[in-house]
């Protein structure tokens, strides 16, 4: 039996008990995880492999939007949302299969699962209206309604309260102006989620807004910018005389600050919650180190290679156990804070650390991509390397998530 014994205040003030954490799958679970592999191998071509979510072609989007209205057809989005939202009201151990073998499988749904269903689905249910739950999050479990964050600005990544996009009243509106950058999927995406300044006058992080933005608005640019891999997933967005129903704004004025800083617990962790990617990667490099040859022996007798893909399968499975200590934490209904920062970190650096060991590994070839018969593993190794940069900025640097460890988890001052 593997269990974790947590004692009071170990995890957080919140849990005040003694608790035991025991990390072995029901029948039940076991069971659904069997008909997720079902349903993924009858609806994802065998050939599909994650070179294709690179592309981000218009057949790929098509494909995503209708893999993800497959799921919602299953009820498989938002499975531990309630039922009046189209949930199901599942544990947030089956949700967590159900993200763990989506990206071992690397199916076709990380703008659903992880931005619709893993944050801004969330933080509606937590801080929005009846009317704003009920116009927004059926569409996410429905599958039909993809959003973006409009979060990041040219002038403010990490210090986000420097932003200077402005929302100013007018009448039943605001109206919003300023510019987003580094947007992912926002040419393709329905709504935007965002904050913007309300009050100037005010210390940076009390006059931010949070707002509910429909991407159809008068007003709204959308200027793709090409990614390492030379495809385009990410945008420029600009905001001109944008203006939105008072209906939009998420809360109360100026609370946004507050409300985004939730919305970035939720998005450290879902991007750390794609475990069997990690997972799916390093079995990938083993089966080819058993087969392949380097300096006159087989790659897999070579005891430096031996001993990295060691290290590697360590580090994923602690991968896989922050994130049930974080799942765990939900289920409890606590928002995991340094947790998710510490499983953020830990997984986005693993990522690199999986592609630059194939790299070694396989040595020159590792550089050709997926249209080379040469291209080892079809060309993911070279995918995930130039992929796996923007993970240690993406959600917040490497170097955010350690402050927020040290002073949050550590109780370190401020640096």
């Amino acid at each position: 039996m593997l269990s974790r014994r947590c004692e009071k205040g170990a995890i957080r003030k919140q849990l005040k008990t003694e608790v035991e954490v025991d990390f072995r799958f029901s029948e039940k679970e076991e069971a659904f995880r069997q008909e997720v592999r079902e349903f993924i191998q009858k609806n994802v071509p065998p050939g599909w492999r994650r070179a294709e979510l690179w592309a981000q072609t218009s057949e790929a989007w098509e494909f995503y939007c209708e893999f993800s209205r497959k799921l919602g057809e299953r009820g498989w989005l938002g499975l531990s949302w309630p039922k009046e939202y189209g949930g199901q009201e599942a544990s947030i151990i089956e949700e967590a299969i159900l993200y763990e073998e989506i990206a071992y499988h690397r199916a076709p749904a990380e703008p659903i699962l992880i931005i619709g269903v893993g944050i801004v689905g969330p933080t509606i249910m937590r801080y929005g209206s009846l009317a704003q739950k009920g116009n927004h999050l059926p569409g996410i479990t429905r599958g039909e309604v993809f959003w973006c964050q409009g979060f990041s600005e040219p002038g403010s990544g990490s210090d986000l309260a420097s932003l200077q996009t402005r929302a100013v009243e007018d009448g039943d509106d605001f109206i919003i102006n300023g510019q987003k950058t580094f947007i992912s999927i926002a040419h393709c995406a329905d709504w935007c989620y965002m904050i913007a300044k309300t009050d100037p006058d005010v210390p940076k992080h009390k006059g931010l807004s949070y707002f509910l933005v429909d991407m159809r608005s008068p007003g709204i640019t959308v200027r793709p910018l090409i990614s390492m891999l030379g495809t385009h997933h990410i945008n420029d967005v600009f905001f001109d005389d944008v203006r939105v129903p008072k209906e939009s704004l998420l809360g109360e004025k100026n609370s946004g600050w507050y409300m985004a800083v939730t919305t970035l617990d939720f998005e450290r962790f879902s991007l750390s919650a794609t475990a069997g990617y990690a997972r799916r990667s390093l079995e990938e490099l083993v089966e080819y180190v058993k087969g392949a040859r380097g300096n006159g022996q087989a790659l897999a007798k070579d005891p430096s290679v031996r001993h990295k893909l060691a290290e590697l399968a360590v580090e994923v499975e602690i991968l896989r156990l922050l994130n049930h200590w974080v799942l765990w934490m939900h289920s409890q209904k606590v928002i995991p804070n340094y947790e998710a920062s510490m499983a953020k970190l830990f997984s986005s650096e693993l990522a690199q650390r999986l592609a630059h060991t194939g790299m070694q590994i396989s040595g020159l070839y590792s550089q050709l991509v997926t249209d080379s018969k040469w291209a080892p593993l079809g060309g993911e190794i070279a995918g995930t390397c130039l992929s796996s940069v923007s993970a240690t900025i993406q959600g917040g640097t490497s170097e955010i998530q350690r402050n927020i460890i040290a002073m949050r988890g550590l109780g370190l001052p401020r640096g």
